[in-house]
């Protein structure tokens, strides 16, 4: 008995305790936060109606803001005159003979202008949903692009107020929606008081084409779906420019923006949509609404 309770000094071990603390070691801190970050950053499958509330309240959100940036006509007007002057220097100007080619043929025309006014909501939200539905995995990648980009063209509408060539003084750009009288821009006869009409740098329209144009090349597997998410872009480019709402450097300016998006979505989720799987690798709720969840009950507990 005595021999097996004698502890030497040469067999004894000195185990310590593990020291309290409240936050653990700061090994386990980051640990935990890179944990969480981690699981922030892991697509879901998205809740449709969270989509369509998010949707709708940062497009209200989006047009309020851009709507309210000051109308600052004459540096609007200022700035466009510069536009067009470097324009002019690059050899790039033809924006005015493309609008008047255009113009002269009438069915043509008319149907830039439906397209200018409809196809940029009809075209975003579809992609939208078709990648809400057949890619899950990819979607809120995606739809953070949308989202960077359009926020950061606010800081453009901010920053450079920009007339469009139509409201040009003396350039002999014609109005195509006014001439034809179709419903068309935002900013042309008795709708132009609902919408900025000096925000035309960046143009969203480049900038949504894009990402739709984009997104559906990267993600279809049909070439004519491939095919035409490159088409739509394109054309979208000619329509700006045929209906005298923007310059050619607008449309750069909508490039950048969506540069802007993909970098931010790229940093956020580590890779680009559509390398990222096709359908969400994590089904339960995301911990950031799983905490606000936590977090009512537990208020209506104590009510």
């Amino acid at each position: 008995m005595g021999e097996v309770s004698v502890k030497t000094l040469d067999t004894r071990t000195d185990v310590s305790s593990p020291a309290v603390s409240g936050g653990g070691s700061p090994t386990d801190r980051h640990a935990r936060a890179d944990g969480l970050l981690a699981r922030l950053r892991a697509p879901r499958r998205p809740r449709i109606w969270f989509e369509i509330l998010l949707i709708a309240l940062s497009y209200w959100t989006y047009s309020l803001i851009r709507n309210s940036v000051p109308e600052e006509k004459t540096a609007a007007l200022a700035n466009a005159d510069w536009i067009w002057s470097v324009e002019n220097t690059l050899g790039i100007a033809v924006e005015r003979s493309v609008n008047h080619a255009v113009d002269s043929v009438t069915w043509l025309i008319v149907g830039m202008n439906y397209y200018y006014a409809t196809l940029h909501f009809i075209v975003t939200i579809g992609v939208l949903v078709w990648i809400y539905r057949f890619h899950p995995g990819r979607y809120a990648a995606a739809r953070l692009i949308l989202f960077a980009t359009t926020g950061v063209a606010l800081v453009g509408y901010y920053l450079f107020p920009l007339a469009p060539p139509r409201l040009m003084n003396g350039t002999q750009f014609i109005d195509t929606v006014l001439k034809h009288r179709t419903w068309g821009s935002m900013a042309s006869g008795d709708l132009k008081h609902m919408s900025n009409q000096y925000a035309a740098m960046p143009s969203m329209h480049i900038g949504w084409s894009l990402w739709c144009g984009l997104t559906v090349f990267a993600v279809a597997s049909a070439p004519w779906a491939r095919i035409l998410g490159l088409l739509y872009p394109t054309a979208t480019l000619v329509v700006i420019v045929a209906t005298a709402n923007h310059f050619w450097l607008d449309a750069a300016g909508g490039a950048l923006c969506l540069a802007f998006g993909y970098t931010v979505s790229r940093a956020w989720y580590g890779s680009l949509p559509h390398r990222l799987p096709r359908h969400p690798l994590h089904t339960g709720p995301h911990p950031a609404s799983a905490a606000l969840l936590r977090r009512a009950r537990r208020i209506r507990s104590r009510a």
